[in-house]
């Protein structure tokens, strides 16, 4: 959290924006972001397909230089800034250092070379060791991960894993030099409910064995609540929300956090009750509202909202907890706990112009 030590911080992002000029115009695919991520804290990166998630964080491990792409802010990981750094750095900082998980296995790993061969050359390229002392590695990483009969599936190609075994082979190749920041991008997407819970606890349990520093991106609520310690909800390119994983689930502050969490299944509420989507699509980042950019979506309108863009402050008593929304603290919270009791967004707004009018 922000309350951090500075001798704590590994990783410390400030006011980075990333643009990209395409035919149609410039698309502000992140604007202006900020967190930090402490040595063996797990933080979770939530929002929906094109809010910057993964833009942010390959950006971070310089995958999204390119001749079209416009980048500022720092990114500072331990006392190398990323977004300055040279090629070489980043060659020798990933996967090393910081390592990553990408959302698709199979594309990720080389169809034609088998799966112990690529482990091999993830240990090799950081470590001056034998192939034998590599093969032996690979072996080892592959056992870590749950993978049975290790030694025998390292002869194996990725077509023969299946997706969990691919998944699990990815995860051995990001742990192959023991990271300092490992980051997981939509890391069980594609699998199905059993095999994204085996996942989940896999990383969560490695995670605190090896004391590594995790960044989950993802769009579901529900699998940040498994291994996270702090989430930020991304909107449109902006961090819109920041707290503890306790409190975005006990007292979230903006509409759009209230939207997601109604979107999930849960089990404590009645198995008829329908989810709600949240209405609407996002804006364009070609040319973003001048207010609030969730304001199009919001159920609640505040006041002001179309022309005054909000600044991410303090949300609540809880230190770190922060918001971007123009709608007063005592409305929000007054808001959620109806939401709580199962009212739509619509009841909620003509309870609150009721007794706006009866003010």
């Amino acid at each position: 959290m922000s309350t951090a030590a500075a001798s704590d911080v590994l990783l410390d992002v400030r006011d980075l924006n990333v643009s990209f000029t395409t035919e149609d115009g410039v698309v502000r695919a992140v604007d202006g972001v900020n967190f930090t991520v402490t040595r063996g804290q797990s933080v979770g990166i939530v929002g929906e397909s094109g809010s910057g998630k993964s833009v942010s964080m390959l950006t971070i491990m310089g995958l999204s230089r390119a001749r079209n792409a416009t980048i500022t802010g720092s990114a500072t990981f331990e006392d190398v800034d990323l977004l300055n750094a040279s090629e070489d750095e980043l060659r020798r900082i990933r996967g090393d250092d910081i390592a990553m998980i990408f959302q698709d296995p199979l594309s990720s790993l080389h169809p034609f070379y088998k799966v112990g061969w690529q482990l091999i050359e993830a240990v090799r390229a950081h470590r001056d060791v034998s192939k034998a002392q590599a093969r032996e590695r690979a072996v080892e990483l592959l056992g870590l991960v749950g993978i049975p009969s290790p030694r025998e599936r390292a002869d194996s190609y990725p077509h023969e894993f299946s997706g969990g075994m691919r998944q699990r082979a990815m995860i051995a190749m990001a742990l192959a030099n023991e990271p300092k920041l490992l980051i997981a991008d939509e890391p069980t997407t594609a699998l199905d409910v059993t095999v994204q819970a085996q996942i989940l606890e896999l990383i969560g349990r490695l995670q605190q064995e090896l004391n590594m520093a995790l960044v989950l991106i993802t769009h579901d609520l529900g699998v940040v609540a498994e291994v996270t310690e702090e989430v930020n909800v991304m909107y449109a390119g902006e961090v819109i929300e920041r707290a503890s994983t306790a409190r975005i689930f006990s007292a979230p502050q903006h509409p759009y956090t209230w939207g997601l969490l109604r979107s999930i299944p849960r089990l404590d509420r009645p198995r008829d009750e329908p989810l709600v989507p949240i209405p609407g699509r996002p804006p364009s980042l070609i040319s973003p509202p001048k207010g609030c950019r969730f304001f199009a979506r919001c159920p609640y309108e505040p006041d002001g909202a179309r022309d005054t863009h909000p600044e991410l402050e303090g949300a609540s008593d809880e230190p770190g907890h922060e918001v971007r929304c123009l709608l007063a603290r005592d409305t929000r919270r007054e808001i959620w706990e109806q939401l709580k009791q199962g009212k739509t967004p619509d009841q909620v707004r003509r309870a609150l112009t009721v007794q706006q009018g009866a003010g």
